[in-house]
């Protein structure tokens, strides 16, 4: 685990699918959820090279088919630390013969993280090491503990958004794939999107086309305790239906699942990345503890 601290925040990071595994501000409030099994037993996994889902776990390079789990196999890996300060760590996930048994492709992934003041800004570099193009999609998965609410309460919560106007989102299921065809996103009244059990009846809010670029999280008297801010072509919103879980994710991520009965390939997916050899991506989200006062 390693440790970056401020005046205002400290964060823990794991080596392990280089998770970010708590927030805390100075009076120790933690604002992460702590991965309670009873709920879902991950913090902040890294999405990668998949988001969401492949059709029955099977996707198709030259025909060939691989077969990779949901999210992904990033957030499972051992990353190796590879430079730490006082205000910022970054870690790395090489390609290996393991890798391109489920993922044929040689590349780095190194994911960053910045501690200023009350901000922490997460940083992801993929980098083509290979002699062809690759493919590729990375997401973030951030879990934040619902304000107010505690264990055992039934869920309750309001997230703020950067857009008032009605959005377009996909149509989600349960097993995590989706309709291509877009349903209207209704449920944010002047921008304030309540937080019920009923919220994840489908699964999660997959809202595309850079519709917004900023969350906020609220407390009870309306005011922002997490803000997620974000420039990715989707952002998703997901607790866990029929648990009343006292958290929520907000999800910055570039891609998407197939979409029900997709059998073509890889890089036909719908918002994949592509890198020529030698050639990198490089994005970056921003989690601000609003609640601190800098």
């Amino acid at each position: 685990m390693i440790e970056l601290k401020n005046d205002y925040l400290s964060i823990v990071v794991s080596e392990k699918g280089a998770e970010l595994q708590s927030i805390k501000d100075a009076n120790g409030k933690e604002y992460l959820w702590q991965a309670d099994p009873k709920y879902w037993n991950r913090h902040s996994p890294i999405l990668f090279p998949i988001v969401c889902s492949v059709n029955d776990e099977t996707y198709r390079v030259d025909g060939k088919e691989y077969h990779l789990p949901r999210h992904g196999f990033a957030r499972d890996s051992e990353f190796k630390l590879i430079a730490q300060s006082q205000r910022k760590v970054t870690f790395v996930l090489e390609s290996s013969e393991e890798t391109k048994k489920v993922y044929p492709y040689d590349f780095t992934l190194s994911v960053s993280y910045v501690l200023d003041d009350n901000k922490i800004g997460v940083i992801w570099h993929v980098h083509n090491t290979d002699t062809r193009e690759i493919h590729f999609q990375i997401g973030g998965h951030p879990a934040f503990n619902i304000p107010d609410m505690k264990p055992g309460e039934r869920q309750s919560g309001r997230i703020r958004l950067d857009n008032e106007e009605p959005m377009d989102a996909l149509h989600s299921y349960l097993d995590g794939s989706h309709d291509m065809d877009e349903v209207p996103f209704v449920e944010a009244e002047n921008g304030v999107m309540e937080l019920s059990n009923n919220t994840w009846r489908n699964d999660s809010i997959k809202i595309h086309k850079c519709q917004l670029h900023r969350a906020e999280l609220l407390n009870r008297a309306g005011e922002p305790e997490v803000t997620v801010t974000f420039r990715t072509p989707v952002i998703a919103f997901w607790s866990p239906y029929d648990k009343q879980a006292p958290f929520v994710c907000i999800e910055p991520w570039y891609g998407i699942g197939d979409p029900r009965g997709f059998k073509g390939e890889f890089k036909d997916k719908p918002l994949m990345n592509h890198l020529q050899p030698g050639a990198s991506f490089m994005s970056k989200y921003e989690i601000i503890i609003s609640g601190v006062t800098v």
